[in-house]
C-alpha cells in the first residue's frame, strides 16, 4: 500500500500537471471502481483542479465550486501519467482522468479490486474521510508520546492504525522500528520514556529521509516504480538476508496476510518472536490484513488530530 513518502511525491508530481487544469473526461473501466452516487462523477467534467493533497493515504483533489474527489489506492492501486486522450485499455486499467494537460490512469494489479473514488460536495462531507491519524512530522514529541499510548497496542499495530497516526504502513512501520531498534510487539504503555522519543525521532527521519529519497528518484518526472519493496530498505521485505546494521539475517512474523520483519539482534535482544504467547497477541491485537485495519478505522469513525 503507498505510504506517506510516495503518497506526497504522488501529490507533488500531479500538481505540477494538474493544478489549475480542467478535467474533460472521466471513464471507468470498472463500475466497482466508484463507491458514491451523489454528487455524480460527471458533476467534475469541464471544472478546474485548485490543487491536489495527501490525507493520510489517500489523494484528493480539489476542484472549483466545493468539489473533492478522494481516491484510495488501497494495496495493489497506482497512478500513471499519459499524453492526453490514453484509453484504459489494460487488464489492469480502471480508469482514465482526462486533463487538460494529459491523462492520468489508474491501475490496480491481482484480482481483489479494492480502490476507491468518491465524489464529494463541501468540505465538511471531505472531513468524513479524514480518520484523524496525527501528522508525525508537524507534531511535537509531546502530541505524539500522548497519541501513542492513548490505546494499549503492540508499536507496530499503533504505528499502522490510521485513527492513530497518519500515513504509515505496514513497509515504513518495519523501517522505523529497526531505526528505533525496538521489538515490533512491545506493548505501548511499556516504552520507556527514552524508546518513545527514540520512535519519535526515528519516525520522523524514516519518513522524510525516503520522502527525499523518492523526490530526488522521481525528479521532474511521474513517479512509475511506487512499490512496498526497496532495495536500500533496511530489513521490510528482505528476511533473510544480512541486517545493514549488524549481519544477523533478517526475520519475519507471519500472521494472516501480514508479515512483519525485524533483526533479532537490532531489536529483540536476540530473541526469535515465534511462541505461544506471541500468537495470543496477534490474535488479540493485529488485524487479519492491512485492509481489515483501514476498515476498523473507517467503522468506528475519525477523532481528534492530537
Amino acid at each position: 500500500m503507498p505510504e506517506l513518502p510516495d503518497i506526497t511525491v504522488y501529490v507533488e508530481a500531479l500538481n505540477r500537471r494538474v493544478a489549475d487544469a480542467r478535467l474533460d473526461d472521466v471513464r471507468l473501466k470498472s463500475p466497482f471502481l466508484l463507491r458514491s452516487v451523489d454528487p455524480p462523477i460527471s458533476a467534475l467534467r469541464g471544472k478546474r483542479v485548485w490543487e491536489v493533497r495527501r490525507m493520510g493515504k489517500r489523494i484528493v483533489f480539489a476542484f472549483e465550486d466545493d468539489l473533492y474527489l478522494v481516491l484510495h489506492l488501497m494495496i495493489a492501486g497506482r497512478l500513471k501519467w499519459r499524453d492526453a486522450g490514453k484509453k484504459p485499455s489494460g487488464k489492469i486499467d480502471l480508469a482514465a482522468f482526462d486533463f487538460s494537460t494529459g491523462t492520468l490512469l489508474l491501475t490496480e494489479a491481482g484480482t481483489k479490486k479494492r480502490a476507491s473514488l468518491h465524489v464529494v460536495a463541501g468540505a465538511s462531507a471531505l472531513e468524513s474521510f479524514d480518520r484523524g491519524g496525527l501528522e508525525v512530522l508537524s507534531a511535537t514529541p509531546n502530541e505524539f508520546a500522548e497519541r501513542l499510548t492513548s490505546e494499549s497496542h503492540t508499536v507496530k499495530r499503533a504505528l499502522t492504525d490510521p485513527r492513530l497516526f497518519s500515513g504509515i504502513g505496514n513497509a515504513y512501520s518495519d523501517e522505523i522500528l529497526h531505526r528505533a531498534r525496538l521489538s515490533p510487539v512491545k506493548l505501548t504503555r511499556r516504552l520507556t520514556v527514552d524508546e518513545t522519543r527514540m520512535l519519535y525521532e526515528a519516525t520522523r527521519a524514516t519518513l522524510v529521509e525516503w520522502t527525499n529519497r523518492l523526490r530526488a528518484e522521481t525528479g521532474e518526472g511521474f513517479p512509475e516504480k511506487v512499490t512496498a519493496f526497496r532495495e536500500a530498505m533496511a530489513v521490510h521485505g528482505r528476511y533473510g538476508e544480512p541486517c545493514p546494521v549488524c549481519g544477523t539475517p533478517v526475520q519475519r512474523i507471519r500472521y494472516a496476510d501480514n508479515e512483519t520483519n525485524y533483526c533479532p539482534t537490532c531489536q529483540t535482544d536476540g530473541k526469535l518472536l515465534a511462541d505461544r504467547a506471541l500468537s495470543r497477541l496477534l490474535k488479540e491485537d493485529w488485524p487479519r490484513s492491512l485492509e481489515e485495519l483501514e476498515e476498523r478505522a473507517e467503522g468506528r469513525g475519525t477523532r481528534g488530530a492530537g
